[in-house]
């Protein structure tokens, strides 16, 4: 988003041929600019586009331009940020490891002891939060916030983006979750442009990401929650209820009723907790049998047959107003006797 002024350094280092890539297409993410941004990308070669009539946020923008990719035969993703914070020479290292089929997911790292523009304590709190995304997805990435990635076809027909805020931790997550294998690259950054524009201060992006991990932490493991939580309640409620019990065989229950009652109230809401544990669970069985069925319908969708429709529409989406001109994919159909 108003990126005019920037968007030239980041393209210009753009590599042009890397070896075991057949081609290299660039795509800018219109995200409600009211500068001269698109015009700018135009005049240095641009040719794809994926336009927001107003600011849609950073997770929206990546979820509708790998879309785009996708429809138009992509099989490698890198997404970089417009403000040159990232080294565009470096992404033929950065997809290496998807090309030698190393990698699902490769994240650059970008070392963020030597950026001289984070503060000590924001430099903490970077690997204070990629520890817990780690923990959360199985994985061990040191720089879970890094936007400079690459993606294979795979990976994305199997990752879904439901976040409105940053995609960077929920794709980790889901990635650690699903057995994909996500690996770094270490590259150094650029010298800073301006300020982010995704918080105002390193306090909501804390709240905002962890906000985010812990409904992407949920998403899988809900049902380890509520277990805990069960088990909790329960050993709380249980020692109550067996004092009770105690003073019941030795015949002095009358006093101690007040015992009974919060044992029985404890081991209520262990009751509840191990209901919802159950009822998790099931919502987590239909959200994977849900997730297998999207991911064949991506299949099918980015198929090259259903791409000859897409490459048909415009960069807002629209599709010629001759419908005969649009190539029906082709089926195939067979006749019992």
């Amino acid at each position: 988003m108003n990126e005019e002024h920037t968007l030239p350094m980041v393209l210009k280092g753009m590599p042009k041929k890397i070896e075991g890539v057949d081609s290299i297409e660039l795509l800018v993410i219109d995200d409600g600019c009211t500068d001269r941004t698109v015009e700018v990308a135009r005049s240095l070669g641009v040719q794809h586009f994926v336009h927001h009539a107003r600011p849609m946020g950073l997770a929206r923008a990546f979820r509708d331009g790998v879309d785009y990719s996708l429809k138009h035969g992509a099989d490698i993703v890198v997404n970089t940020d417009g403000d040159n914070q990232y080294p565009s020479g470096k992404i033929a290292d950065l997809i290496a490891p998807i090309i030698r089929h190393e990698a699902d997911i490769v994240v650059g790292d970008r070392q963020t002891d030597t950026i001289s523009e984070f503060s000590w304590f924001k430099r903490r709190m970077q690997k204070f939060g990629s520890w817990v995304v780690n923990k959360a997805a199985g994985t061990d990435i040191p720089d879970a916030a890094s936007g400079f990635r690459a993606y294979s076809k795979n990976a994305l027909l199997k990752l879904n983006i439901v976040t409105e805020f940053s995609y960077c931790m929920e794709t980790i997550i889901q990635a650690g979750n699903k057995r994909l294998r996500i690996v770094s690259c270490p590259i150094s950054t650029n010298p800073k442009t301006r300020e982010s524009r995704l918080f105002s201060n390193i306090f909501e992006h804390m709240a905002k990401s962890g906000g985010a991990i812990i409904r992407s932490f949920l998403m899988f493991h809900s049902n380890v929650v509520f277990r805990w939580l069960a088990l909790f309640w329960g050993i709380l409620g249980a020692i109550p209820f067996i004092r009770f019990l105690v003073f019941a065989c030795q015949g002095d229950s009358s006093g101690h009723v007040q015992s009974l009652l919060v044992g029985v109230a404890l081991l209520m809401l262990c009751a509840f907790c191990i209901a919802l544990q159950i009822i998790s669970e099931v919502q987590r069985i239909h959200r994977r049998l849900a997730e297998d069925q999207l991911e064949r319908i991506k299949e099918i969708e980015y198929t090259p047959q259903f791409q000859n429709i897409w490459m048909l529409q415009d960069e807002y989406g629209a599709f010629p107003v001759d419908n005969q001109s649009i190539e029906q994919p082709s089926t195939a159909r067979k006749e019992c006797q």
